[in-house]
């Protein structure tokens, strides 16, 4: 700090204003209080005048200034006093005594002078003095007041690698023009000026006469006469390399955990191990790990002796792209037996090596790429360190330094290990992360369609992706299921949660959808069935609510969208259980949301689902998805919907197209939850694909149906089904004749197989059974199951449909 007028600085306190004098008399009552005084404690005269001294102190006085004032002796001492605002400050005062009349004695307390020593006075000690100085082990410089050398001792001159005769008259930048000795000149000149003390730790630098850098704490001192006067200063240096390099490792630790294992994604985490080594003490890394632990797999003990394969996972350098490397970033490698890298391996223990090494030498040489690398780029010092998490090895990190001059140490490995540590324990962490998600999709891709769906009345495209990588897989499904007459169910549906929970799930309610569907239930009647199943699953898997009535957990959830479409009618019914709406585009490119009842969410039970019923002309596109598509963290649905619609509104020729178009604008980057998109196209069956006869009540229609029949098939070219085809036809009809009531019907249809129906007014539902020996019925059912690939039955507004399928031939 700079002197100002009229004030005295204490050496190791606050400033005193010159003015400052106190008398205190023999009681220890304050007799004159200066202006001085009032300034630096904030007190009027009136409130000390006659009061005790001792009140005006924050602490006790020293031990040895109550000595000299109990024996009435002059004093210079630090005392902290209390000022008027209630803060505290240390002051040096010097306390004289004085006599007053009656023989006791009084003390005038003022500023505490600043004196500087002259030196020893006998010639004996001043040569020890001279010796001191001289043979400090401290590197100490004196210069003029023009920050020009004048002398120095042993150790500074050693550090300089010059003589006291080439310094002499030089600035420091003149002496040895280098940063940051241009900074520690210009303090120099500061210090003159100013007469102040300065301080300054510098970074790692390497004086002329040393071979190594080291860090330096450096005091630049005044040197001053009795007057006060600069007459030149002194330069203390201590070497402060140690305390540095604790210092640093200790930034690099804490820089390792901060910035290593940001992600749950293992060759993220190896390339974040390797910046921080590459910054923090190497000059080339490599991490390179086992290749089942990229995989996710469970690593394996390395038996000595065995060739270990490892993948190049990360790599960085202090120069641009890497030219060390000899194997490029991703692809695999092996390291020999017996060679540096699978050693720590093995071992699980670190290790470094000078580049003379006769074990790095032969593993270097062995490999000619590698030769070359280390001659043209001078890599002189190697370590290598495993990284080892949980008691099993993981990879190993390579350190390399070519442009950093020393080689590595004790030290070195102690802080590669530590970090390698830490980095490890992040890097099994992904890999247990990548695992367990690698085991969530399979088992979730395991449960949806196994190739691109396919039916006869639909021309279909779809995308599905897993959420983001740094979510867990949810539990969107979506399904394609052919139902009896050439008709189609398309399934879209969303579990709640996340994980292979989820996943598993969503696998039960698509089979109990698909087992449903086979009974052809509406798409109304399916999600109130498959509502009561999901609460059957909540209250198995939910918490135990034993006690607590047939309350449901709501762990157990999922919403849905069933819809069937019916290639004769060109009919789509809708039903939905809190699911998106879906989105129908014209032929001419108009999109909108279709309106259909909400219906609640599957799970809360109680409440009814409705169907509603659409036309769909040909060259239509219905789209189906999750919410996933339309619904991301700062974007209301209402905004995903739009982007949906203006996507779909140009409409294209192929279907896959369409769904690259609409993931390209709808879809968020990364995805903050599962997303299926399934788009349909219809296509009705003509005039010449379906047949339909009425029939009348009456045993003669059996014979009438199956010559209608036959000549069908003569029509279409199906000749060689003819048999089977009568055999099934006169078998239904009997049943429906026999069994059933007005108004029967017989459709063939002819989409990708040939479907035999025959319908009538009863509801009565038919069921195979085994016809004992003597039974005049009940075979008939049986043949048909024989002779068709699948047959069944289903309801319908006007009574029930008995159907049967056949292959059609090649």
């Amino acid at each position: 700090m700079d002197n100002q007028p009229g004030r005295t600085t204490g050496t190791g306190g606050a400033a005193v204003p010159e003015d400052f004098a106190v008398v205190i008399d023999a009681r220890g009552a304050v007799m004159v209080w200066s202006a001085g005084a009032g300034r630096l404690l904030g007190y009027e005269p009136e409130e000390v005048v006659g009061r005790p001294a001792a009140h005006l102190l924050s602490v006790r006085l020293p031990l040895a200034m109550r000595r000299h004032v109990a024996a009435g002796e002059p004093w210079t001492s630090d005392v902290g006093l209390r000022k008027r605002d209630g803060d505290r400050v240390k002051v040096q005062l010097r306390g004289t005594p004085l006599a007053d009349a009656d023989g006791r004695t009084a003390w005038v307390v003022t500023p505490a002078a600043v004196t500087y020593p002259a030196g020893p006075a006998d010639t004996e000690t001043t040569e020890l003095w001279d010796l001191t100085l001289a043979q400090l082990p401290l590197p100490v410089a004196v210069y003029d007041r023009e920050a020009r050398f004048v002398t120095c001792n042993q150790v500074m001159s050693r550090a300089m690698g010059l003589t006291q005769e080439e310094m002499r008259g030089k600035t420091l930048w003149e002496i040895y023009p280098a940063p940051p000795l241009d900074e520690i000149d210009r303090l120099q000149r500061q210090v003159v000026r100013t007469g102040e003390t300065i301080v300054r730790e510098e970074q790692p630098f390497r004086a002329s006469g040393e071979i190594r850098d080291h860090a330096w704490s450096v005091f630049l001192s005044p040197l001053k006469n009795r007057a006060g006067e600069v007459l030149g200063m002194s330069a203390l240096v201590i070497d402060i390399t140690g305390q540095y390099w604790a210092r640093r490792r200790l930034a690099v630790l804490n820089d390792a955990s901060a910035r290593i294992g940001s992600t749950l994604d293992v060759a993220r985490t190896a390339a974040e191990l390797a910046e921080v080594a590459v910054d923090g003490f190497a000059d080339f890394v490599t991490v390179d790990l086992l290749e089942s632990v990229v995989q996710g797999h469970e690593p394996q003990p390395i038996p000595p002796g065995t060739r270990v394969v490892f993948r190049r996972t990360a790599q960085r350098s202090v120069l641009r792209g890497c030219p060390e490397s000899v194997v490029p970033e991703g692809d695999t490698d092996v390291y020999p037996p017996g060679s540096p890298p699978a050693q720590a391996l093995t071992t699980g223990r670190g290790a470094y090596y000078r580049v003379g090494d006769p074990l790095l030498r032969e593993w270097s040489t062995a490999h000619p790429a590698r030769a070359e690398s280390v001659r043209r780029y001078g890599i002189h010092a190697v370590m290598m360190v495993p990284l080892r998490a949980r008691g099993v090895t993981l990879g190993v990190m390579h350190l390399l330094r070519h442009r950093t001059a020393d080689a590595f140490g004790e030290d070195d490995l102690v802080l590669a290990e530590e970090i390698a540590a830490r980095a490890a324990l992040s890097i099994d962490n992904a890999r247990r992360y990548t695992r367990e998600r690698h085991t969530a999709i399979t088992l979730q891709r395991s449960l949806l369609p196994a190739g691109p769906p396919r039916a006869p009345a639909l021309d279909l495209a779809h995308r599905y992706f897993p959420a983001g990588s740094g979510n867990e897989i949810g539990g969107d499904w979506f399904d394609v299921i052919a139902l009896s007459g050439g008709r189609v169910a398309l399934v879209v549906g969303d579990v709640v949660g996340q994980g292979v929970h989820a996943s598993a799930t969503m696998g039960r309610l698509r089979t109990a959808v698909r087992t449903l569907a086979d009974a052809d239930f509406a798409p109304d009647e399916l999600l109130t069935r498959l509502d009561d199943l999901v609460i059957r699953l909540d209250r198995e898997e939910g918490p135990d609510t034993r006690g607590q009535g047939e309350e449901t957990s709501g762990e157990v959830g999922a919403t849905c969208l069933y819809a069937v479409y019916d290639p004769v009618a060109g009919r789509c019914d809708i039903a939905r259980a809190g699911h998106p709406p879906p989105v129908l585009v014209r032929p001419d490119g108009t999109a909108h949301v279709l309106d259909l009842p909400a219906g609640p969410p599957l799970g809360l039970g109680g409440l009814p689902f409705e169907a509603a019923q659409f036309d769909v002309d040909e060259g239509c596109t219905l789209a189906l998805y999750t919410d996933g598509l339309v619904e991301t963290p700062g974007r209301d649905i209402d905004v995903g919907l739009e982007l949906l619609n203006e996507a779909l509104r140009r409409p294209s020729a192929d279907l896959e197209e369409a769904c690259e178009e609409v993931l390209r604008k709808v879809r968020a980057e990364p995805a903050a939850d599962d997303i299926v998109l399934l788009l349909a196209r219809p296509r009705r069956l003509g005039a010449d694909q379906v047949r339909v006869w009425q029939l009348p009540v009456r045993p003669t229609a059996v014979a009438g149906a199956r010559r209608m029949a036959s000549e069908q098939l003569a029509a279409w070219g199906l000749a060689e089904l003819e048999f089977t085809t009568e055999l099934i036809v006169s078998e239904l009809v009997t049943n429906a004749i026999r069994y059933g009531s007005a108004p029967i019907e017989l459709r063939l249809i002819r989409a990708g197989v040939l479907v035999c129906e025959v319908s009538d007014g009863s509801s009565a539902a038919p069921h195979l059974r085994r016809a004992r020996v003597f039974d005049e019925g009940g075979r008939g059912l049986l043949l048909v199951a024989q002779v068709a690939e699948r047959w069944g039955s289903r309801h319908t507004p006007a009574g029930k449909t008995i159907w049967a399928e056949q292959p059609l031939p090649d």
